[in-house]
């Protein structure tokens, strides 16, 4: 395709080499060329970024693949869409597979919710749309000001499953948490396998951590209105007489339980981010005693952090099982039980259709709600 006249341009925002490979598949599918531009760390580790071609009036997609280093790719994403803004690109169009800080999408304490900080963030730089893959929870989507694409992976996945894991017959799909149950229930309808969910004292899910804003209210001094006074030393108690609020219970975790018969099958544990590996060896252990003779982890996203290779190694997981949407090359030749499946065939297929004007629906077939 002759770039000069395709009327959009592609540019990966990546300053390390190995953080362009997935735009470099994803421009050989398009047929074009990736974008000329230099994106460097100073001496100071400022980001600067230098874009070596006109893009005056032009469709800019922007490939950002996150590296472990999260906080300079994203910085190294909001100087390229500001250059290209400033450049009079007519729409800049964010490609971010793995949409880092999804996690921190609820509030917790006095913490904040900084992923609604990174979209806004994104839109005052210029970015006008983004096509990412499997949100951490779909509600991310509504952060943004402008149109957000949430591809799925799961086809992708799931096609594994069928091609690559023998006798896959006889497996069975592991939620690891009760929060993860609608994502393994969505493949083993797919799949029409058994589902069996973990739940007990092993799990840390992220509904367990405290997500509300309970301070006890300040102790102010009110000595000028009789009967107003705290006693003294009891901060926690009501700050009105006579008012008690009931107490809420403390959660305490039964025993570990896997509800449904692993025994003499195939565990096929899914999620959408594998990055600190304890809960899914824990998981492992618990499954093997169970009877599972064979464990796969399927994941979209793997961030692999700190020891997880070597912790994946060691362990009774068989096979691990991630997209490219977050490159881990290192982490495979520490760890030969990684593996990887490409995406970029739907990525740029969604590019394709987006700077055509071509309805998104045929990407999202058979896509339900709850996916």
């Amino acid at each position: 395709m002759n770039v000069a006249k395709s009327g959009y341009r592609v540019f990966s925002a990546n300053s390390t080499a190995a953080c362009t490979e997935l735009a470099k598949k994803i421009t050989e599918r398009l047929g074009v060329e990736l974008g000329k531009s230099v994106v460097y760390q100073e001496s100071n580790r400022e980001t600067r970024v230098d874009v070596k071609e006109s893009v005056r009036g032009q469709t800019i997609f922007i490939i950002q693949t996150i590296p472990r280093d999260v906080n300079t790719a994203i910085m190294e994403l909001l100087v390229m869409a500001y250059a290209l803004k400033t450049s009079c690109a007519k729409n800049i169009i964010g490609v971010i597979p793995y949409f880092p800080y999804s996690k921190q999408c609820k509030m917790r304490k006095r913490g904040s919710i900084v992923c609604k900080l990174l979209a806004s963030m994104l839109a005052k730089a210029g970015l006008t749309h983004i096509i990412t893959m499997d949100l951490h929870q779909k509600e991310i989507q509504g952060f943004f000001s402008f149109p957000v694409d949430n591809l799925r992976a799961s086809p992708f996945l799931l096609q594994y499953i069928q091609e690559e894991v023998p006798d896959y017959r006889n497996a069975i799909i592991v939620a690891k948490s009760p929060s993860a149950a609608k994502r393994a229930q969505s493949y083993a309808e797919r799949l029409r396998l058994g589902l069996a969910v973990m739940h007990g004292e092993a799990q840390c899910s992220e509904s367990d951590m405290a997500d509300g804003r309970h301070s006890p209210p300040c102790v102010r001094n009110t000595s000028g209105h009789p009967g107003l006074e705290l006693p003294s030393g009891s901060k926690q108690q009501a700050p009105f007489p006579g008012i008690e609020l009931p107490i809420m219970m403390a959660k305490e975790k039964p025993p570990i339980t896997v509800v449904g018969d692993v025994g003499g099958r195939i565990a096929i544990i899914v999620d959408d981010i594998i990055d600190d590996v304890e809960d899914f060896v824990a998981a492992a252990e618990i499954l093997k005693e169970r009877g599972a003779y064979k464990i796969y982890i399927m994941a979209t996203h793997g961030l692999l952090s700190a020891d997880a290779p070597r912790l994946i190694e060691e362990s009774a997981i068989d096979e691990v099982v991630v997209t490219n949407t977050v490159p881990h090359e290192v982490q495979k030749l520490q760890c030969p039980k990684i593996k990887t499946v490409d995406v970029s065939m739907i990525l740029a297929e969604a590019i394709r259709r987006i700077h055509n004007g071509e309805s998104m629906a045929y990407l999202f077939r058979n896509i339900t709600v709850d996916d």
